[in-house]
Formats: structure tokens, sequence, C-alpha cells
């Protein structure tokens, strides 16, 4: 049972990992194009979700929202929390990759 919970919750991070750096993406796309941007609320949303690695890559690869300190730092901030807590999590079950 313990192998599939840790199935799921890595299904659960690679969505939400990719919804962050796809949402990265549709926004510098709309703003190269002048069109309506998505909100920053919603670029954090998956990102304070465990998406903060899709978020970060996003930022990097579609050179977006670099600028704004609040992505600039709490990408990196939550993404390094977000580690600690699945290190955490992981040695308190008893599981380590490797």
């Amino acid at each position: 049972m313990e192998k599939a919970l840790w199935s799921l919750a890595g299904l659960y991070l690679l969505t939400v990992n990719l919804a962050a750096f796809l949402l990265m993406g549709l926004d510098k796309r709309r703003a190269r194009r002048g069109a309506w941007r998505v909100p920053e609320k919603t670029l954090f949303l998956p990102a304070v979700l465990g998406g903060a690695l899709g978020g970060v890559l996003g930022m990097r690869a579609f050179h977006h929202k670099t600028r704004h300190w609040y992505f600039r730092y709490g990408f990196p901030l939550l993404l390094l929390g977000q580690l600690a807590g699945l290190a955490w999590l992981a040695a308190r079950s008893g599981w380590m990759p490797g």
C-alpha cells in the first residue's frame, strides 16, 4: 500500500508542476500578444500546492516574472520548503530513494 501512496503522490507532484510550468508559458505568451493575462495569484497557486519546481523552471525557460521579487525569491523558497517537507516525509516513513 505504501508504494501505491508514493506513486499517487508522485503523479500529483508531476501534474501540479506541469501545470505551474505551463501557466508560466501561457502567461508569457499572452504578455507578448497584449492579451488578457493570467492573474499572479493563479500563477502562485500551483507553486504553493507543490509545484514550485515547475514554477521555477517556467520562469527560467520563458524568462517570465524574473523581475518581480516575490516570484524571483518566492518560488525558490517554496521549492526549498517543499523539498525539505518531502525529505522529512520520506525519512519518517522509512523510505529513502536509492
